[in-house]
Parts: C-alpha cells; structure tokens; sequence
C-alpha cells in the first residue's frame, strides 16, 4: 500500500529531478543524452505506475464524487488516494510536455533563452508554459519562413 501523503512527497521530488536535468540539457548538450528520455519517459513510467497503484488502492471510495461537476470533483478528491493520484497525473504530463517542448525546441534551433522560462511556468502552471512556447515557435517559424 502507497501512503498518499509520502508518495505525493516522494513524486514532488522525483519530478523536480526531471525538470532539473531538462534546464542543464538546454545548457549542456551531452547531458540531453540522458536527460530527456529520463524526464520524458522513465520519470513519468515511474509516476504513472503510482499513479495506478493510488487509483486501484482507492477504487472503494471513488463511488463517491466523480467528473460530472465541481462539486462531484471536490467530493472525489476529499479522497487523499484520488488527491495524490491527481497530483502524480500533472506532475508526469507536465514533465513530458516540458521535456517535448526542450526536444523540440532543440530540433528547431531555438535558443535555450527562449526555452528557459517556459519550463518553469510548465512545471507550475502546465499549460501557461505550453502557450509561450507555442507562440515563440510559431514566430520564430514564420521569421524562417519570410527568410
């Protein structure tokens, strides 16, 4: 049995190796060798295997809250099996989104000055890190493409 509050610690830490060793590869390029399949796909295997293991511990008190409204969520994540299991789940997408927006900026020439403040705001607000990296990509694809 995973105790919900250590395992939520234990993921914390784990996934702030991920982002660490994504910020040093924007930097060290050798270290990208290493660094990106571990915050991409080994990190987040490991979260998601915790995340299972929360959910299927849990399953019995899930009947009560669900997805249908807020409420039903708040309800659902009074649940500190379904609270950890949530943490895990945004901690592993975010890592793979951050660790995708580093490969790709990498693969497209962007500069790691560009990259650099849109892993943090991934890693604390998910999808407001994604936006300003998008934007910078597509500018800076359309500056190519005007070339």
């Amino acid at each position: 049995m995973l105790d919900p509050s250590s395992t939520f610690g234990l993921a914390g830490n784990l996934a702030m190796l991920g982002w660490l060793a994504l910020v040093v590869a924007l930097f060290v390029r050798p270290a990208r060798r290493y660094a990106w399949p571990a915050a991409q796909f080994v990190i987040p295997a490991i979260l998601a295997i915790g995340y299972v293991l929360l959910i299927w511990q849990g399953r019995d008190g899930f009947d009560r809250g669900g997805f249908t409204s807020i409420t039903a969520v708040r309800t659902l994540f009074a649940n500190d099996s379904a609270l950890a299991a949530g943490w895990l789940h945004y901690l592993a997408f975010d890592l793979f989104i951050g660790a995708w927006i580093s490969r790709d900026a990498a693969a497209r020439g962007i500069s790691p000055l560009i990259v650099l403040p849109c892993l943090p705001l991934t890693f604390l607000f998910g999808p407001a890190g994604l936006l300003p990296y998008l934007a910078a990509r597509a500018v800076l694809a359309n500056k190519e493409t005007v070339q």
